[in-house]
């Protein structure tokens, strides 16, 4: 699968890697927001660095996730929960670990800055 293809069908997951690490044992990944909120937060790949920068600036204990949304078992949508126009991937359920293709370090530059990693900048 190229690149570019590749980059249009994966939605992304900023994780905190004890959460990541956490999950390997049962093989499904759950978000703290599938409990308090009922689904968990993902992004399409243009929209990862807007979501670290508002959420995540200068935490250092990051993962991101890039899931297969083939692969997962419970319900994709697109939608704004907050009130915004911008439609995000939720996931109403737990992640099987086989539909993460990679997990990304994910820790922000020394300006507090987030970068996405080489293998997803279409530059």
């Amino acid at each position: 699968m190229s690149t570019e293809v590749r980059l249009k069908i994966m939605i992304f997951h900023i994780a905190q890697n004890i959460d990541w690490t956490a999950a390997q044992p049962s093989g499904q990944y759950k978000a703290p927001s599938l409990m308090t909120e009922g689904y968990i937060h993902c992004s399409d790949r243009d929209q990862v660095l807007e979501v670290a920068h508002r959420l995540f600036r200068d935490r250092l204990d990051l993962v991101l996730l890039e899931i297969n949304p083939q692969g997962l078992d419970a319900e994709l949508r697109y939608e704004n929960c907050e009130g915004g126009v911008e439609q995000y991937p939720h996931i109403y359920g737990s992640i099987p670990l086989t539909a993460v293709r990679t997990v990304f370090p994910f820790t922000p530059n020394t300006t507090g800055d987030f970068t996405l990693p080489p293998e997803l900048d279409p530059q």
